[in-house]
């Protein structure tokens, strides 16, 4: 599992994140994605620590707190949703499986 990271500052480097993160345990992996035309930091983050509890332990302690002049979202991510249809499926037949 991993935590999601909201309302990052756009100014956060993946070492100052992995340091805030490393109080509460093994930080095993980060994931900050970047804006793909400008490759400026999008202001959210992934943190994958090395157990269930530290991630607890990480959830409880900064979910809210400022850190870098902005008030952290910090929680469980969410799995990923699939992109791509947008309602019911469709059979061989041409029609929506869906009635």
């Amino acid at each position: 599992m991993s935590i999601y990271v909201g309302n990052l500052s756009y100014e956060v480097m993946q070492d100052s994140l992995s340091e805030v993160f490393a109080e509460y345990g093994t930080v095993k992996r980060i994931q900050l994605p970047t804006d793909r035309e400008t490759g400026r930091v999008r202001g959210f983050a992934f943190v994958e620590m090395a157990t269930e509890a530290e991630e607890e332990a990480a959830i409880g302690a900064l979910d809210g707190a400022e850190w870098m002049g902005r008030d952290l979202t910090v929680n469980k991510a969410k799995p990923r949703e699939e992109k791509g249809s947008s309602g019911g499926s469709w059979d061989r037949r041409g029609g929506s499986s869906r009635r």
